[in-house]
């Protein structure tokens, strides 16, 4: 009888120490991400402006900063993830409206993809923009300014950086509508 009734209170002790470990780590993305994207203004990282980045669909270089004054709309994403396409499809019309006004680079940190499937994603599903496998010090960079959630890919997680400020915009599909006032924001 007591054999019986170890597994029971292992599995029952075992999943309160998940529910623990869930609910705190949820207080401490709370902490570090705020709701509000007014109150995260915050200037740039300079490893987020700086770190040379490897475009997929062209094999040519650059950095964020050497967009100058032009507001760039970062994605965090992976292949695997239908909301990150989602959000992409909302991207590309996007652009479709605006035009080339701002630029919109996709990181992909799912350090399992690789650039073969990034770019048959990219080929798949028609985008041309920057698309980028995030460098390690990148993500880290991004972590460190926005919290753990901008690597999240289902949340579609994106950083709008305008005027040497960025902030991560809410989570969640972004309409263009949505994408357009978040650009007026930027320039107003």
């Amino acid at each position: 009888m007591k054999k019986e009734l170890i597994t029971p209170i292992i599995i029952v002790a075992v999943m309160l120490v998940l529910i623990f470990i869930f609910i705190n780590s949820d207080k401490s993305n709370e902490i570090i991400q705020q709701e509000n994207p007014q109150e995260s203004n915050k200037v740039i990282n300079q490893v987020i402006l700086n770190t040379e980045l490897k475009d997929i669909a062209t094999g040519k270089t650059f950095k964020v900063s050497d967009f100058g004054e032009k507001p760039v709309l970062l994605e965090s994403f992976a292949v695997w993830c239908p909301t990150c396409t989602a959000q992409q499809k909302e991207i590309k019309k996007f652009h479709e409206e605006v035009g080339d006004g701002v630029i919109s680079i996709s990181l992909d940190t799912d350090p399992n993809e690789d650039e073969s499937r990034v770019l048959e994603h990219i080929e798949k599903n028609g985008f041309d923009w920057y698309y980028v496998i995030s460098p390690t010090e990148f993500t880290k960079a991004l972590i460190e300014e926005f919290g753990i959630g901008i690597v999240n890919a289902p949340s579609a997680p994106m950083v709008l950086i305008c005027n040497n400020e960025a902030r991560k915009l809410d989570s969640g599909v972004k309409s263009v509508s949505e994408l357009k006032k978040e650009i007026e924001r930027c320039n107003g």
